[in-house]
């Protein structure tokens, strides 16, 4: 059933991107006066089409549906010849400046419906874990800054110099909100100054977030700082029979408050210390049936499939709740947090594929279809507004990718419009085939190393 959710759901997400990057390409041709011969869904061997009588367009749906393309009346890929009254309408005859709009829509109509979903589901509301964090391990970013574990983040603003300083105050309504924040002001290694709330008041810490290096896409930069979601309850979830955890009487529904004495609230905080004792008796303070009682356990020796090394494992299946807020905003406000989340995501994307130009992040941060299958079918088990963030993510990263100056990309042949807008002279058509098998061979060899990155997380090797 999850395969079938994450076929369906992939199919989805590619043909609603395809088909509006597509119409972006299309509807500016025709407002530019371009003659669109065929608008197809998908490659290869059509399998539906038809041809509208107003514009005289062939609308496709084709076998393979990994993309899709429009074609328009051109004198240079003409297989025959155009009759006159159809030449003031060929795209190559078009000005610079249209072709140049032409070949940017595509791109900036998965700009626009970014922004529209994310709209969108800034103003249905979605239920996002609450900006409060647990306990931070010892030498993190987190633990520096003085954070004991329990506080609410409320609001951030830039650290400015010595002098005490300080820019505009950004308010935190979410743990996402907060992981934004965070993720912006590591690429330019900004300190920071985060307001939060405790049980005593309310507080600045002085955050040095540190900058981003080869960051892998399955590990998440906020537990290396230090930051991680608390204020809830850990449950056991299930005991395997034999286990360290059996033996010492824990059950299913069991509520973990305290493990030596010190306050549970997150499960990977318990893991971490229970994979660093194996063998050592650790005292657990849980709850049952609204009675709190004390076990003792010894974690038990026990490899990790992750990490290829014998960590201390108890055997116990953990489940978090976690507190949650709605965040809900009104029209207007959604519509500019869109199109704020959408820039911020834009320049991410940008920013970590020239750092793994430069070799500062891992390539293996690409990510190819098997990957996105799996997100897709994930977000969409999850809800519509996780499937529809899901959805602005993938379109945003296919407009930036668009618009990287490779030929064969969009991102190619309005390098050579500017360069023709620049210099009075179009690029030549051999300089042009040189560059596009070039193109051909970057394209083919990011696309070689996604997949097999996909591989590498489908077996973990």
């Amino acid at each position: 059933m999850n395969f079938l959710t994450e076929i369906v759901a992939f199919v989805v997400a590619i043909g609603v991107l395809v088909v509006v990057h597509e119409f972006g390409h299309y509807s500016v041709a025709r407002l530019c006066g371009v003659k669109v011969l065929r608008f197809s869904v998908g490659f290869g061997k059509p399998l539906v089409k038809w041809v509208s009588k107003a514009t005289g367009t062939e609308w496709t749906i084709s076998a393979l549906p990994l993309g899709g393309y429009v074609k328009m009346l051109d004198e240079r890929e003409a297989e025959a010849t155009i009759p006159e009254a159809d030449l003031p309408r060929a795209f190559n005859r078009q000005p610079v400046f249209k072709r140049i709009a032409i070949v940017a829509a595509g791109p900036v109509a998965n700009f626009i419906l970014a922004i529209l979903l994310f709209a969108g589901v800034f103003a249905g509301g979605v239920s996002e874990p609450a900006a409060i964090l647990a306990a931070p391990a010892a030498n993190t970013v987190a633990a520096k800054a003085g954070f004991e574990g329990g506080e609410t983040i409320v609001s951030m603003r830039d650290a400015q110099g010595g002098g005490g300083a300080s820019g505009e105050t950004h308010p935190v309504r979410s743990w996402s909100d907060l992981r934004w924040k965070l993720l912006d002001a590591s690429f330019d290694h900004r300190r920071v100054v985060l307001t939060a709330k405790t049980h005593e008041g309310t507080f600045d810490f002085p955050v040095a977030v540190g900058k981003i290096d080869d960051q892998d896409v399955d590990q998440d930069f906020m537990d290396k700082l230090g930051f991680e979601p608390g204020g809830g309850t850990l449950a056991v979830a299930g005991v395997e029979a034999g286990s360290a955890a059996a033996k010492a009487g824990l059950q299913a529904g069991d509520v973990l408050r305290a493990i030596d004495g010190k306050k549970i609230d997150n499960a990977m905080g318990f893991i971490d210390y229970v994979q660093h004792r194996p063998g050592t008796p650790v005292s657990l303070t849980l709850e049952r049936s609204g009675a709190q009682r004390a076990v003792q356990i010894v974690p038990e020796l026990k490899p990790d499939a992750a990490t290829h090394r014998d960590v201390g494992r108890i055997g116990a299946s953990l489940a978090t709740r976690i507190p949650t807020v709605d965040v809900r905003y009104g029209p207007i406000e959604s519509l500019q947090l869109g199109v704020n989340r959408t820039w911020d995501i834009s320049i991410y994307s940008l920013r970590m594929f020239g750092r793994m130009i430069t070799g500062e992040a891992s390539l293996k941060n690409l990510s190819g279809p098997v990957t996105i299958a799996d997100y897709a079918g994930k977000s969409a088990r999850l809800g519509l507004s996780a499937f529809l963030s899901f959805l602005a993510l993938v379109s945003i990263s296919l407009g930036v990718l668009n618009l990287l100056p490779i030929p064969v990309l969009d991102g190619g042949h309005l390098l050579y419009y500017l360069v023709e807008a620049a210099t009075g002279k179009a690029v030549s058509d051999r300089w042009q085939l040189v560059l596009q098998r070039a193109g051909l061979v970057c394209i083919v060899a990011l696309s070689m190393i996604a997949l097999f990155n996909d591989l590498a997380r489908l077996i973990r090797f």
